[in-house]
């Protein structure tokens, strides 16, 4: 199991970008990185499929009539991101099935591992499409359909160029009647291992989160004529607005991130008319991301009639707080102390596919620690080979001693 990290910057070289590591939902680097995954799947001896949305999911059969553990994360990934993200919860499941099949043990349970197409949804605004498609089917992602990327290519176009078709969204359905639990492997994305010496840490709760785009809308006019008490200015009043988000969460103890701003038709000697950006909230549980949501809009209308512009809310995307059942962190604790380390335990503040999982099925995850100081979605994102290794040999320990409920 000891090829992971090999493994990781092979799948590396499958990127939009010559100039960076960016694969996003349905290009040709995504659909060559689907190629290769299934291909490994293949080679750790798994029974391998893929589904209406291009995602890729490997069996390993257990005892006759037992349940399936769904082990599993996304291959798809930011713009100039890192190569652990995501990848490595699919590869270190898929190493563990490989090495069980060379011992020749069966799983206590029925094993799959799932590469989600689509979890970070770059390409068209999708967060978590592949996963929510497993649970929801069509009804996930029809409304999505008329989408266009950057390039004006729609959704669905874009799923024809590679094969799948758009009318047959509900063959993704899985029956999660047939799971057991959900779990999923990942980088950390932040430094609280990192800080605490640990490699390993048991996932607690994850965080909830809501994105929204906002469009402030003034008047346009010339730079150099329209007096400054007189101005209708949307960047300025945007500006304001994004400085409130950071103060709002930080006075909370919560997370607000503007991640995108444009302004529609700017220039540099005219007034900007409109502009658009993004908010991102989360919280450890929903009603303090509620409150925060609510503290943050109040601030942005108290400061679009002080300006005298118009502010326009949005919801794109929303998902709960999702807990991690106390029976898997359990498991996932024994397994990391069986090989010499220590289970700290903490929340994550990353939204993850295990969240879409949570409203069916319990769920666990273990972190293995980022490097780099905790940098993540970002070149710099690193994992040792030594906290590889461990992360394997504390996810074999798993597997083979998982007691479903």
């Amino acid at each position: 199991m000891d090829d992971v990290l090999s493994r990781a910057a092979e799948l590396g070289r499958h990127s939009d970008s010559p100039r960076n590591y960016t694969r996003t939902y349905l290009t040709p680097a995504h659909q060559a990185a689907a190629r290769q995954i299934a291909a490994w799947m293949r080679e750790a001896g798994m029974a391998v499929r893929v589904d209406a949305l291009g995602s890729v999911v490997g069996r390993c059969e257990g005892p006759p009539g037992a349940r399936t553990l769904l082990m599993g994360s996304h291959f798809d990934s930011v713009r100039d991101g890192g190569k652990y993200d995501g990848v490595l919860g699919i590869l270190l499941p898929i190493a563990v099935v490989g090495e069980l099949n060379r011992r020749g043990e069966r799983p206590p349970v029925a094993l799959e591992v799932a590469a989600f197409a689509d979890e970070e949804g770059a390409r068209f605004k999708t967060s978590f499409l592949a996963s929510r498609a497993m649970l929801e089917g069509a009804a996930s992602v029809r409304a999505l359909l008329d989408r266009r990327d950057a390039d004006g290519v729609t959704f669905a176009d874009a799923m024809r160029a590679v094969g799948l078709d758009p009318d047959r969204l509900d063959e993704a359905r899985i029956d999660p009647s047939k799971l057991c639990a959900y779990f999923e492997l990942h980088i950390e994305q932040g430094p609280v291992l990192l800080g605490q010496g640990a490699a390993l840490g048991v996932v607690t709760s994850i965080a909830g989160g809501s994105r929204h785009l906002v469009t402030v809308r003034g008047e346009a006019g010339h730079a150099g004529t329209v007096p400054m008490p007189m101005r209708r200015d949307a960047m300025a009043a945007a500006a304001e607005m994004v400085l409130a988000v950071e103060e709002c969460a930080a006075t909370d103890q919560l997370v607000g991130t503007v991640g995108m701003l444009e302004v529609k038709n700017g220039t540099g000697n005219v007034i900007a008319g409109e502009v658009g950006f993004t908010v991102d909230l989360r919280a450890p549980d929903d009603p303090r991301r509620r409150a925060l949501e609510d503290r943050v809009f109040a601030l942005f209308d108290a400061i679009a009639a002080r300006r005298g512009v118009r502010v326009e809310k949005s919801r794109r995307h929303e998902v709960r707080a999702a807990p991690c059942a106390e029976w898997l962190q359990e498991q996932v604790a024994a397994a990391i102390a069986s090989v010499g380390a220590e289970p700290v335990r903490l929340p994550s503040g990353a939204g993850h596919d295990a969240m879409i999982f949570a409203g069916v099925v319990d769920v666990g995850m273990m972190f293995v620690r980022c490097g780099a100081g905790g940098v993540s979605h970002n070149p710099a994102e690193t994992v040792t080979a030594e906290d590889a290794s461990l992360a394997a040999r504390a996810l074999l320990r798993f597997v083979r001693d998982f007691r479903a409920r």
